[in-house]
């Protein structure tokens, strides 16, 4: 229960609601591979989740459902909390069981994988909660039951988080096999104004989908080939004020921060994207820079020790696949097409349009407009931080950037 994307809330919202579910399948897998210990992991950040659980702990062991000699059998199984302390790296199983042991979460060498050598060096078993949640409702309904759901080669549901400049957030479960678009717009409503533009599938380890490719099916192959992945089911949607380039480096910042730093690929690699990333978004890109960013996400992919570098550069793979334009318009031409990347748009205001309200220039946290009431105003860009608030004040459509 160590989701560490942003914008994913899939995990909490079960252990929050139903509790119960992890643990009748957790209990289910343990007898079935003869395990007597069992450990939730769960980020400290869900301080109600693990409230929860923990009495629905407790109530399993007051009903003899978890301790010695379950319901009378000879089997027993103690399960216990460990309450992470944030780190992304441990959604990799091998620096989840580091963790898990009370060392610094970072990735083993494989193999031996953790069903030969997991936690403290014995067979384990490690699945995320919505997987453990559903084998309840498998063995009651059987496999059948949920095989009838999703498409040929992903069965069953999935549980999405849906955050962004979407209409209508939240999570969704939903069968395998229904598209993008029935999601986005079927049931999210489309973006909350503009033009729909992307949609980040899987997180800081994914991809942007572009509105071409709406209609991709949404199962594990289908989205794998687009250059996303399914991940723990974040789906961050995007309009068409948002800056492709500066999404990339948006979750290049985060992978960086969070990476361990145990393989050079990862701990320099990207760093290395991040801040030519950062120069384009800066209008400070220079030629090459698209093909630097090709060569240093093809090294890290194929260098790194665990899926978090593996996958660190697909944000970056598929934004230059799909939005290639927007990456030359910024290093080629010094314009961000979405007018969001600061160091290159330039505010000004139509005097055709401006009545001299004088808003702006009340707004302006750098006092860098100057004009009397009923005149036309003027903005001094070498005083202009940028901050937006003259246009979003403006009443009258006056303020405009280029």
């Amino acid at each position: 229960a160590d989701e560490g994307d942003p914008g994913a809330f899939m995990d909490r919202a079960v252990i929050e609601s139903d509790p119960h579910s992890l643990i009748e399948g957790m209990l289910i897998a343990a007898y079935a591979i003869g395990a007597s210990k069992a450990f939730v992991y769960v980020r400290a950040e869900y301080p109600l989740a693990i409230e929860r659980l923990t009495k629905a702990i407790a109530d399993a062991r007051a009903n003899n459902l978890l301790g010695d000699n379950i319901l009378g059998s000879d089997f027993s199984l103690d399960m216990r909390i460990k309450a992470g302390a944030g780190a992304f790296v441990c959604g990799e199983e091998t620096a989840l069981i580091e963790s898990l042991e009370g060392s610094r979460g970072m990735p083993r060498l494989k193999p031996p994988f953790p069903a030969e050598s997991g936690y403290l060096n014995k067979p384990s078993n490690i699945n995320n909660v919505e997987t453990y949640a559903n084998v309840a409702w498998i063995i009651n309904n059987g496999g059948a039951a949920f095989a009838a759901m999703g498409t040929e080669t992903s069965k069953g549901t999935k549980v999405f988080a849906l955050t962004g400049k979407i209409a209508r957030g939240g999570l969704v479960e939903i069968p395998m096999g229904l598209t993008l678009r029935d999601v986005i717009f079927g049931i999210g409503g489309g973006v909350r104004k503009g033009e729909f533009k992307a949609v980040q599938m899987g997180g800081p380890s994914g991809g942007c989908i572009p509105a071409s490719l709406l209609d991709t099916v949404i199962d594990y192959k289908a989205l794998a080939a687009t250059g996303a992945i399914m991940g723990s089911g974040g789906m961050v949607v995007m309009d068409d004020s948002t800056c492709m380039v500066n999404m990339a480096k948006f979750f290049l910042d985060f992978t960086t921060k969070e990476s361990c730093g145990k393989c050079v690929p990862c701990r320099i690699g990207t760093r290395r994207m991040y801040e030519i990333l950062d120069r384009i978004t800066n209008g400070e890109g220079r030629e090459g820079d698209i093909e630097a960013l090709e060569e240093l996400c093809s090294g890290i992919k194929d260098g790194a020790l665990c899926g978090l570098g593996q996958t660190a550069p697909n944000p970056v793979l598929t934004t230059l696949k799909y939005f290639r334009n927007e990456y030359e318009a910024h290093i080629k031409q010094k314009k961000c097409p979405a007018g969001e990347c600061k160091g290159l748009i330039t505010y000004h205001i139509d005097p055709e349009k401006c009545v001299g309200c004088t808003s702006c220039a009340r707004n302006c946290p750098a006092k860098a407009i100057d004009g009397e009431v009923k005149k036309t105003h003027v903005i001094n860009n070498e005083l202009c931080v940028k901050c937006g608030n003259c246009k979003t004040v403006c009443r009258f459509g006056a303020v405009y950037t280029d």
